[in-house]
């Protein structure tokens, strides 16, 4: 790999590390779009493939984060009278 393409690598890596975990589509198209382009540079393709990856983990996390707060509300319901 050159450097450009390390360095570019590397840029999106922080980048998409800062997008907030809401942006689940973002994320993914920019993953997305990295690895498409390194697999025979298909970047659009990727890009549309990792949004709905994205989008759909963070719907599950979403999910999962508030079956959790439920379930913690309601224990801490049942252990006082």
């Amino acid at each position: 790999m050159t450097r450009f393409a390390t360095g570019t690598l590397v840029v999106l890596m922080l980048a998409t590390a800062a997008i907030p975990a809401g942006a689940g589509c973002l994320k993914g198209a920019v993953v997305g779009a990295v690895a498409g382009h390194y697999a025979h540079h298909h970047a659009v393709l990727g890009a549309m493939a990792g949004c709905a990856i994205g989008h759909h983990l963070a719907v599950k996390a979403r999910e999962q984060k508030a079956a959790q707060a439920k379930a913690a509300a309601a224990s801490a319901t049942s252990h006082h009278p």
